[in-house]
Protein backbone atom coordinates (compact mmCIF):
# COMPACT_ATOMS: atom_id res chain seq x y z
CA UNK A 1 0.00 0.00 0.00
CA UNK A 2 1.48 3.35 -0.99
CA UNK A 3 1.81 6.37 1.26
CA UNK A 4 -0.61 9.26 0.65
CA UNK A 5 0.88 12.14 -1.31
CA UNK A 6 1.83 15.27 0.62
CA UNK A 7 3.28 18.66 -0.24
CA UNK A 8 6.80 19.50 0.88
CA UNK A 9 7.86 23.15 1.10
CA UNK A 10 11.52 23.98 1.55
CA UNK A 11 13.59 27.14 1.96
CA UNK A 12 17.33 27.73 2.32
CA UNK A 13 19.57 30.29 4.00
CA UNK A 14 23.33 30.54 4.39
CA UNK A 15 25.87 31.55 6.99
CA UNK A 16 29.64 31.78 7.11
CA UNK A 17 31.22 30.37 10.24
CA UNK A 18 34.42 28.94 11.63
CA UNK A 19 34.68 25.86 13.80
CA UNK A 20 36.85 22.93 14.79
CA UNK A 21 36.02 19.42 15.97
CA UNK A 22 37.41 18.75 19.44
CA UNK A 23 37.20 14.95 19.27
CA UNK A 24 38.30 14.42 15.68
CA UNK A 25 41.76 13.41 14.56
CA UNK A 26 42.63 14.98 11.25
CA UNK A 27 42.56 18.34 9.56
CA UNK A 28 39.07 19.21 10.89
CA UNK A 29 40.47 19.38 14.42
CA UNK A 30 42.09 22.68 13.37
CA UNK A 31 40.11 25.92 13.13
CA UNK A 32 38.62 26.26 9.63
CA UNK A 33 35.51 27.75 8.03
CA UNK A 34 32.64 26.99 5.71
CA UNK A 35 29.98 28.82 3.78
CA UNK A 36 27.15 26.72 5.17
CA UNK A 37 23.78 26.33 3.51
CA UNK A 38 20.86 25.30 5.69
CA UNK A 39 17.56 23.99 4.35
CA UNK A 40 14.33 23.49 6.27
CA UNK A 41 11.40 21.46 4.94
CA UNK A 42 7.82 21.30 6.15
CA UNK A 43 5.01 19.09 4.90
CA UNK A 44 1.30 19.54 4.44
CA UNK A 45 -1.50 17.31 3.26
CA UNK A 46 -3.65 20.20 2.05
CA UNK A 47 -3.29 23.66 0.55
CA UNK A 48 -4.93 26.77 1.96
CA UNK A 49 -7.36 28.99 0.07
CA UNK A 50 -4.41 30.79 -1.59
CA UNK A 51 -3.23 27.44 -3.00
CA UNK A 52 -0.13 27.22 -0.81
CA UNK A 53 0.93 24.85 1.94
CA UNK A 54 3.00 27.34 3.95
CA UNK A 55 4.19 30.84 3.14
CA UNK A 56 7.82 30.82 1.99
CA UNK A 57 8.23 34.30 3.50
CA UNK A 58 7.40 33.10 7.03
CA UNK A 59 9.75 30.12 6.81
CA UNK A 60 12.60 32.19 5.36
CA UNK A 61 12.23 34.84 8.07
CA UNK A 62 12.65 32.31 10.88
CA UNK A 63 15.44 30.40 9.16
CA UNK A 64 17.39 33.54 8.25
CA UNK A 65 17.06 34.83 11.80
CA UNK A 66 18.64 31.66 13.18
CA UNK A 67 21.33 31.55 10.48
CA UNK A 68 22.14 35.15 11.42
CA UNK A 69 22.93 34.02 14.97
CA UNK A 70 25.68 31.76 13.59
CA UNK A 71 26.91 34.01 10.79
CA UNK A 72 30.52 35.19 11.09
CA UNK A 73 31.12 33.44 14.39
CA UNK A 74 33.40 30.74 15.70
CA UNK A 75 30.73 28.15 16.45
CA UNK A 76 32.85 26.66 19.23
CA UNK A 77 32.53 29.94 21.17
CA UNK A 78 28.72 29.90 21.21
CA UNK A 79 27.03 28.74 24.43
CA UNK A 80 24.95 26.08 22.64
CA UNK A 81 28.11 24.46 21.28
CA UNK A 82 30.44 24.66 24.30
CA UNK A 83 29.61 21.09 25.28
CA UNK A 84 28.47 19.80 21.86
CA UNK A 85 30.63 19.21 18.79
CA UNK A 86 30.07 21.71 15.99
CA UNK A 87 29.57 19.03 13.34
CA UNK A 88 27.07 19.55 10.54
CA UNK A 89 24.91 16.89 12.21
CA UNK A 90 24.72 18.84 15.46
CA UNK A 91 24.15 22.11 13.63
CA UNK A 92 21.21 20.51 11.80
CA UNK A 93 19.74 19.40 15.14
CA UNK A 94 20.31 22.88 16.60
CA UNK A 95 18.32 24.43 13.75
CA UNK A 96 15.60 21.77 14.01
CA UNK A 97 15.12 22.25 17.76
CA UNK A 98 15.15 26.04 17.50
CA UNK A 99 12.71 26.06 14.56
CA UNK A 100 10.39 23.64 16.36
CA UNK A 101 10.22 26.14 19.24
CA UNK A 102 10.00 29.31 17.09
CA UNK A 103 7.55 28.39 14.33
CA UNK A 104 3.79 28.81 14.84
CA UNK A 105 1.98 25.61 15.86
CA UNK A 106 0.93 24.31 12.42
CA UNK A 107 4.39 24.94 10.92
CA UNK A 108 6.19 23.48 13.94
CA UNK A 109 4.01 20.38 13.74
CA UNK A 110 4.77 20.11 10.01
CA UNK A 111 8.56 20.43 10.41
CA UNK A 112 10.03 17.56 8.43
CA UNK A 113 13.80 18.01 8.46
CA UNK A 114 16.73 20.39 8.50
CA UNK A 115 19.71 19.79 6.24
CA UNK A 116 23.08 21.56 6.61
CA UNK A 117 25.66 21.57 3.82
CA UNK A 118 29.33 22.14 4.60
CA UNK A 119 30.16 21.99 0.90
CA UNK A 120 27.97 21.69 -2.21
CA UNK A 121 28.55 17.93 -2.14
CA UNK A 122 28.27 16.95 1.54
CA UNK A 123 25.50 17.49 4.01
CA UNK A 124 23.92 16.23 7.21
CA UNK A 125 20.19 15.95 7.84
CA UNK A 126 18.22 15.86 11.11
CA UNK A 127 14.52 15.03 11.37
CA UNK A 128 12.13 12.80 9.54
CA UNK A 129 12.51 11.83 5.92
CA UNK A 130 9.96 12.27 3.17
CA UNK A 131 8.94 9.06 1.43
CA UNK A 132 11.85 7.97 -0.74
CA UNK A 133 14.40 10.09 1.17
CA UNK A 134 15.34 13.75 0.91
CA UNK A 135 15.14 15.47 -2.45
CA UNK A 136 18.46 15.11 -4.33
CA UNK A 137 19.18 18.83 -4.34
CA UNK A 138 22.46 20.67 -4.29
CA UNK A 139 23.03 23.54 -1.97
CA UNK A 140 22.28 26.85 -3.60
CA UNK A 141 23.80 30.21 -2.89
CA UNK A 142 20.76 32.09 -1.56
CA UNK A 143 20.73 35.80 -2.08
Amino acid sequence: MSEPCVYTVSVQAHYDAAHFLRHYKGKCERLHGHRYVVEVAVRAEELNEAGIAFDFVDLKRELRSLAGELDHTNLNDLPDFLEVETSAENQARWFYDRLKAALPGPQADALLYVRVWETPNQWALYGGLPAGGPPPMHASSPA
